[in-house]
């Protein structure tokens, strides 16, 4: 994959950093190409499976995978600091406020947001989340001691920050708690294989895979009641209240993607798809009446498969020209 391409994908960390002048500065610490949310070498996960708790001091543009302790102390004013969380699909994201030292009086401030933000987009989207956008942030000035334990509703999760006075900062402990149903999940690895199960639940979930990938699904089941699989429309899902659809794009947001195509009939087998967009989602529209899940794997889309465009592939977005 060419690097200005793989640039793209990781538009979240690029973003952040542009807005300081600090383009440049996108360290991933022991972190391959195909990798840039494994932040540890395999001799430091190692010590950690052994119970040691992992600590280290937060940059102001920063990324994490994994559960510690974490500070910041600002050196100089930090006006525009973000640090983004991640954990496995099936994992939810609790931040605890261990230590806080700043002016909120004076400007300073700590937030929490459910999910991640980035130039007004958001992951999940304002149809997908279960509360509101302005309950999804957390702001501690005027929390405080009353919430100071924070629980992401699916893997991802991020604070903003703002210090003017030096020496100020926080720590902050990360914690991982499994999710049995998992809805939304942005993937931490350009691979993988997942199933997205909706348990008569009123609600639509999104599956992000910030890569141009190939795309399997295996197995879809739509509609099913006490053991029967109900009839659908022949046109299109058009009033369904249950599908499956998958949406490409250049932001983070799935509401605001291109629609690729829609999936509102069960079946066993496979059906493949290629998509060239910098983030691929697949997104399950529930009502709530039935049993829903969906299996399908992934994997990036190199070079050469983009070059070989004939079938089961999207041309009109997202491809570059050849």
């Amino acid at each position: 994959m060419p690097s200005a391409f793989q640039f793209q994908c990781h538009f979240v960390l690029i973003f952040l950093a542009a807005s300081k002048g600090e383009t440049r500065y996108l360290e991933v610490r022991d972190a391959g190409e195909d990798e840039p949310f494994l932040l540890l070498s395999e001799d430091l996960k190692r010590e950690l499976s052994a119970g040691q708790i992992y600590r280290r001091s937060l940059r102001c543009i920063d990324m994490l995978s994994i559960e510690g302790q974490f500070t910041f102390t600002a050196d100089q004013p930090q006006l525009h600091c973000a640090t983004f969380f991640i954990g496995e699909p099936e994992e939810l994201i609790t931040i605890d406020y261990d230590f806080v030292n700043i002016d909120c009086q004076g400007g300073d401030f700590l937030k929490v947001f459910d999910g991640w933000i980035l130039k007004g987009e958001k992951f999940p989207s304002s149809l997908d989340h279960p509360l509101p956008t302005s309950q999804r942030y957390i702001d501690f000035c005027e929390s405080g001691n009353i919430q100071r334990s924070i629980r992401s509703s699916q893997n991802v999760a991020m604070i903003f920050f703002r210090i003017h006075q030096p020496g100020n900062g926080f720590t902050i402990t990360i914690k991982k708690n499994t999710n049995l149903f998992p809805c939304n999940v942005i993937s931490q690895t350009p691979s993988g294989r997942f199933t997205m199960v909706i348990p008569h639940q009123h609600r639509n979930c999104s599956f992000s895979i910030i890569y141009p990938v190939v795309i399997k699904i295996s197995d879809l089941i739509l509609g099913h009641l006490n053991g029967l699989f109900l009839k659908k429309p022949s046109a299109g899902c058009a009033g369904v209240g249950d599908f499956v659809e998958l949406l490409g794009g250049t932001g983070l947001d799935p509401s605001k993607m291109f629609p690729l195509a829609d999936l509102c009939h069960s079946f066993h087998g496979s059906a493949q798809m290629k998509i060239g967009c910098d983030n691929t989602v697949l997104r399950m529209v529930s009502s709530g009446k039935h049993i829903n899940r969906v299996t399908f794997e992934y994997h990036q889309l190199d070079l050469q498969e983009a070059e070989n465009r004939k079938e089961n592939s999207i041309e009109e977005f997202c491809f570059p020209s050849i």
